[in-house]
């Protein structure tokens, strides 16, 4: 049996398992980048379909510009921002209730460094488990803090040199907060101790700035840590970060983060270039024998990272190009325009996809063989906000992030 049919009969009834499961359970927290299970899913029945000013709980003027996405632990958001032309990095804790501002801690200070004029020098979504919160800045380190606003430690992890900044997320992993650090000069990845900021392991990665965020997944009986990258993506052992396996890519610019199918993985990158999808388990070099299918993909750059419901991988480039993929065999169902430009990964609720553009319009895609918009809502924005920040979804309310504003849609 061919490695992509044994893929399909896989593939095919872990997608079904995989669909009843996550409505079966139900998450109160968003507590990282593409929330609590890594691929921007929530099970939480009551998320808004369609929403206008009215819908709005409430907003708040957040302090300085940043992109970061909000994570949310029971009744709290958190955040980091950039003062004074990032010369001034801050943490913030906000109040899901009433949109208060409970405690901002001012993180780092000095000169900044140079970063895309799409980038922000606060991008790098927080992480908590309800117990610590991790802040990462780049050159400006490393930051945890308790829940109310308190300084556990802080670590600097070195000068990340390129033209373009940083905004890969930190991840928690049992007692460690796990950091990629892909830079021009001495990338690396590293592990710390959540409560103390001790080195636990330090691994050097391919020299090359990169954006991609960590996931942990479950393969077989071993768990490992995948990451893009430049030059393809790689697998890790979390408890020592030790290489496991690569997969050469296509393009380079691996900013998507991974995004898992069923215990497939699907993987694009920021370049135009072949989108593919990876068996994850192997040893060594696994281009020829775990690459299950790549399918071309000859235009749309900086894409955010995909979205998967079902058997249908949703993929939309910076300047709107939306393509939807079988999961199976990387077959093209369409190719559409997109009004606007998209810098936010989608999430799904209730086998939609949302996507949310710069000027702070989204939209509820239905999955299929086409091309299917079922609703559009839009946030009464100023007109020098930009929305780079993905959504998050918790108990029936959205939170959507401006670089300047924190809004609120649904339950008050």
């Amino acid at each position: 049996m061919s490695l992509l049919s044994s893929f399909a009969r896989v593939l095919g009834a872990l997608l079904l398992v995989a669909t009843f499961t996550s409505s079966a359970r139900s998450e109160p927290n968003w507590p990282r980048w593409r929330g609590p299970n890594e691929n921007g899913h929530t099970s939480d029945k009551d998320v808004p379909l369609k929403w206008s000013e009215g819908d709005l709980a409430w907003k708040t003027a957040l302090p300085g510009k940043g992109q970061s996405s909000p994570v949310v632990w029971g009744d709290k958001i958190f955040l980091t921002a950039a003062l004074e032309n990032g010369k001034e990095r801050v943490v913030f804790c906000v109040s899901r209730t009433d949109g208060k501002i409970l405690w901002q801690q001012s993180a780092w200070t000095g000169e900044p460094e140079p970063i895309h004029a799409m980038n922000s020098w606060a991008s790098s979504t927080c992480v908590t488990d309800g117990e610590v919160v991790i802040a990462f800045f780049g050159r400006g380190g490393m930051h945890a803090y308790t829940v109310d606003g308190k300084l556990l430690w802080t670590k600097d992890l070195g000068r990340f040199e390129g033209p373009w900044g940083t905004s890969a997320c930190p991840i928690l992993v049992d007692n460690m907060v796990i950091q990629n650090c892909d830079a021009d000069v001495n990338a690396y990845l590293i592990s710390l101790d959540k409560n103390t900021g001790d080195e636990i392991w330090k691994t050097k990665r391919r020299e090359h700035r990169g954006w991609s965020t960590p996931i942990i997944i479950n393969s077989g009986s071993r768990r490992e840590m995948v990451l893009n990258g430049h030059e393809g993506v790689q697998g890790y052992d979390p408890a020592t970060g030790k290489e496991l396996w690569f997969c050469k890519g296509f393009a380079g610019r691996g900013e998507p983060t991974v995004t898992p199918a069923g215990g497939w993985l699907c993987v694009v990158n920021g370049q135009p270039g072949d989108f593919y999808c990876v068996k994850p388990g192997g040893d060594g070099d696994v281009t020829d024998s775990h690459m299950a299918w790549h399918t071309p993909r000859k235009s749309g750059r900086d894409c955010p990272s995909p979205i998967v419901i079902g058997k249908y991988v949703i993929v939309c480039s910076l300047d709107g190009i939306a393509s939807c993929y079988d999961a199976v065999d990387g077959h093209v169902y369409w190719k559409e325009r997109i009004a606007g430009k998209f810098s936010a990964s989608p999430i799904a609720a209730n086998g939609l996809a949302y996507f949310l553009n710069e000027a702070g319009k989204t939209y509820a895609i239905e999955p299929g063989e086409a091309l299917k918009i079922v609703a559009e809502s839009e946030i009464p924005a100023g007109k020098d906000e930009i929305f780079r920040s993905s959504l998050a979804p918790v108990q029936g309310q959205l939170f959507i992030r401006s670089t300047t504003t924190l809004y609120c849609v649904g339950k008050k």
